[in-house]
């Protein structure tokens, strides 16, 4: 899973702004340069998500997001609002996330499942996540908090993005922007996991699980071990 995330990295941003430096030694000019770096990620996208059985809401909006950036690199314009193009999807996906707060699940859920679910730290808590979605409030409520903080943090990159499209020299903006992108990455993960740890999502004692312990599901820490029953 991970390697398959971080090919899916590489291809996405750091082959489509590589593909903008050799373009541009090779005297393209910047206008298309700039199209084609969006085009071929998008291209690839649609490729993949062709081949792939993985058709679910989080696959759907990775493919709108990379389809939406190549349509905004097709609109006429200047060079410079070609560059602030990722600072326009960026903002989408921002109000994305806070929009998803009021769907059936946010895309904070969605993005974090295929890391998290069955993984050690969780591993002893049963049920799937829609299991727990279902049965505990607070376990809703985390990832309602977690869609919020991605949205404000990913509009915030979103503002630096057109500011630095529209003042810095256009040579910079690319390497620049993937810098950025990888910037807001780690920190996200950083706060959102200091987040999850303080609602005690990966500590089965936690008031969090309270529910399964009400309903039978989870022993009481304060009972201590059950008793296994004998054959």
């Amino acid at each position: 899973m991970r390697a398959r995330q971080a090919t899916r990295l590489v291809v996405d941003f750091v082959v489509p702004t590589a593909m903008f430096y050799v373009l541009r030694a090779a005297g393209v000019g910047l206008y298309l340069t700039l199209v084609l770096s969006a085009v071929l990620p998008a291209g690839v996208a649609v490729w993949r998500w062709s081949r792939s059985r993985e058709r679910d809401g989080l696959a759907l909006y990775m493919l709108s997001m990379l389809v939406f950036s190549a349509l905004v690199s097709l609109v006429s314009g200047s060079p410079r609002f070609l560059l602030a193009r990722e600072g326009w999807v960026t903002g989408v996906t921002g109000i994305w996330f806070i929009a998803s707060v009021r769907a059936t699940r946010p895309l904070a859920f969605h993005y974090t499942r295929p890391m998290l679910e069955g993984r050690r730290r969780l591993a002893d808590i049963p049920g799937d996540w829609d299991d727990l979605w279902e049965r505990l409030p607070r376990f809703r409520r985390i990832w309602k908090v977690g869609s919020a903080l991605w949205g404000v943090a990913l509009l915030a990159d979103s503002v630096v993005r057109v500011i630095m499209a529209y003042t810095l020299p256009v040579n910079a903006v690319p390497a620049l922007g993937t810098a950025l992108y990888l910037a807001t990455t780690v920190v996200l993960i950083v706060i959102t996991n200091v987040y999850y740890i303080t609602t005690g999502l990966y500590d089965r004692r936690s008031r969090l699980y309270d529910p399964l312990r009400e309903q039978g599901v989870l022993p009481n820490p304060a009972q201590g071990p059950q008793p296994t029953a004998s054959g």
